[in-house]
């Protein structure tokens, strides 16, 4: 099979600056500071409810529900629209749309020529040839999910943002793909929200640990070695341990934050 790999073109060093995010006049985010840096994979972790997702939403330009002002700025000064893949924690897969089409729509949403042979290898990668004229209602929970990851490798974007992407499947396929995620999104610049601090450590150059509210981040220190780990390596179970412990002595986040994981 041909390489499915799509070469990332300058890919930006992304900065988020004095986000202030607040629903009904309650504080989610005060005067928050993220960067991303070019080229690297940053993993999002946090109990549930703290904030996770509404900061992926704020860089990818989505609604959050809550009012907010922040700055989003490149390091090469150039506007993050069209250089974006999101990736959301639901599908998103149109139902009335074959798989293979729905792999192709950023393209065709565009206006541009669809790459079905670059979709049609995407499909096998992901394990799911036999399913490409098929529509999605025919697949299960942990297939649509392969699709939606199938769909945002093709785009080839160089900023990319996860939200759960792996949360819906079974072990073996969830390692099998951050195989392929890890080689297909070499060199662009990631941001993933998991809850799984071994996949965080398997996949991660960098860690960041939401908590407290207004939410905060802390840093914290990924394994030596080139992702994707060994899930097995004794380092990154170390850190596994450390990180548990962290996420244990965090306070679940009041009401104000349920939903905006």
């Amino acid at each position: 099979m041909p390489s499915t790999r799509a070469v990332a073109v300058d890919p930006p060093t992304v900065r988020l600056d004095d986000v202030h995010l607040a629903y009904d006049d309650s504080p989610l985010f005060e005067q928050l500071e993220l960067t991303l840096p070019a080229g690297s994979w940053t993993c999002l972790l946090g109990r549930s409810g703290c904030g996770k997702s509404t900061l992926l939403r704020l860089i990818a330009g989505l609604a959050t529900g809550g009012e907010s002002r922040f700055t989003l700025s490149t390091d090469d000064q150039s506007p993050l629209r069209h250089r974006i893949a999101w990736m959301a924690q639901q599908d998103l897969l149109l139902p009335w749309s074959r798989v293979i089409d729905n792999v192709t729509l950023g393209s065709r949403l565009r206006g541009q020529t669809t790459d079905r042979e670059r979709a049609h290898e995407l499909l096998a990668a992901v394990g799911l040839t036999h399913a490409a004229q098929r529509r999605p209602e025919a697949l299960s929970g942990g297939q649509r999910s392969r699709i939606a990851l199938a769909r945002t490798l093709y785009e080839g974007a160089s900023v990319v943002l996860m939200d759960e992407p792996f949360a819906s499947l079974d072990a073996i396929t969830r390692l099998e793909l951050h195989e392929l995620a890890a080689r297909l999104l070499a060199g662009r610049t990631v941001i993933m929200v998991t809850h799984d601090p071994a996949e965080a450590l398997r996949l991660a150059d960098r860690l960041l640990v939401m908590h407290g509210l207004p939410a905060t981040l802390s840093l914290h220190e990924a394994p030596s070695g080139t992702p994707p780990r060994d899930i097995h390596d004794a380092e990154l179970i170390t850190h596994q341990r450390q990180l548990l412990d962290l996420l244990n002595e965090q306070t679940a986040p009041t009401d104000i934050a349920v939903g905006q994981q």
